[in-house]
């Protein structure tokens, strides 16, 4: 789940181990799924242990440690990890150990329930083939209203998948993109193609106004508990939802429709039928 929001809460939680130097890497032994990792373990510690850490930023929804040697530890959270410097909600589900010295946090963990995120040590050159303008769009925090438009605008697809594409904007996924369009009036369904330049304006305005609102709250933590942030305490921007997870209630904005639920390239949709008109 964790999306641009939660990404970003997270890199803002590392910050207390920059300038840290990399005492021991730990893998510790747990009974579930491995979660991908490169290089193998041998040659990850020989590249990061003794390194100190100069950066700590976000690209898309993943968050990279820089390290002095220009390498860069990129943990991809994807549905269920999360970044901490503070006690994991599971110790049977830490992946990765990074135990530091010289700096505000003695360790940085990997966290996975579910075991789909990934964690790579990649090179200056190897982030820019994997995670370079040829792979993700630009970040949706950093993009101008005239070139979101101009990436989107003519596209004959429907507007609520494409805005999940990372290739065209980084960093909106599911949950907010649900969220964007019903602040901007927009029916997830409506062909990019027909919307006018004046409602991509409106669109990419939602979207910033949303993603650092959320950023403010830390995020969002769902029902299941899962997404916490770097000190393994929850967010609370979902309980500033309007759409999203709240089918069949009425909508806060109109009062007198009821939120509807509609699957979408295989993904969850929430809109408000009165809010958000298909127009012919």
């Amino acid at each position: 789940m964790p999306e641009l929001p939660e990404v970003e809460t997270m890199r803002r939680g590392l910050l207390p181990a920059l300038g840290a130097c990399i005492e021991r890497v730990e893998f510790p032994d747990i009974p579930y799924r491995p979660i991908q990792m490169t290089p193998p373990r041998a040659a990850f510690i020989a590249r990061t242990v003794g390194q100190r850490i100069s950066a700590i930023d976000r690209i898309a929804k993943r968050v990279l440690v820089r390290l002095d040697n220009t390498d860069c530890i990129v943990m991809q959270p994807k549905m269920a990890g999360l970044t901490l410097v503070a006690d994991p909600p599971s110790p049977q589900h830490v992946r990765l150990i990074l135990h530091l010295s010289g700096a505000a946090c003695d360790r940085i963990l990997y966290w996975d329930r579910r075991g789909l995120g990934t964690v790579h040590l990649w090179s200056a050159e190897e982030c820019e083939v994997f995670l370079g303008p040829s792979v993700l769009g630009p970040d949706a925090l950093v993009i101008q209203a005239n070139e979101f438009a101009a990436r989107l605008r003519g596209l004959r697809r429907p507007i609520k998948p494409t805005l999940l594409d990372q290739r065209l904007v980084a960093g909106v996924g599911n949950l907010y993109a649900s969220e964007i369009l019903h602040r901007s009036r927009v029916h997830p369904a409506e062909l990019c193609c027909d919307l006018s330049v004046q409602r991509w304006k409106t669109i990419h305005q939602s979207m910033r106004e949303i993603l650092l609102t959320a950023i403010e709250n830390e995020g969002s933590t769902l029902s299941d508990g899962t997404y916490r942030n770097a000190i393994n305490g929850e967010g609370s921007y979902q309980n500033h939802h309007q759409v999203y997870g709240r089918a069949d209630q009425p909508c806060n904005r109109c009062g007198k429709a009821i939120i509807v639920r509609t699957v979408q390239a295989q993904r969850s949709t929430f809109h408000c039928p009165r809010c958000q008109k298909l127009r012919a």
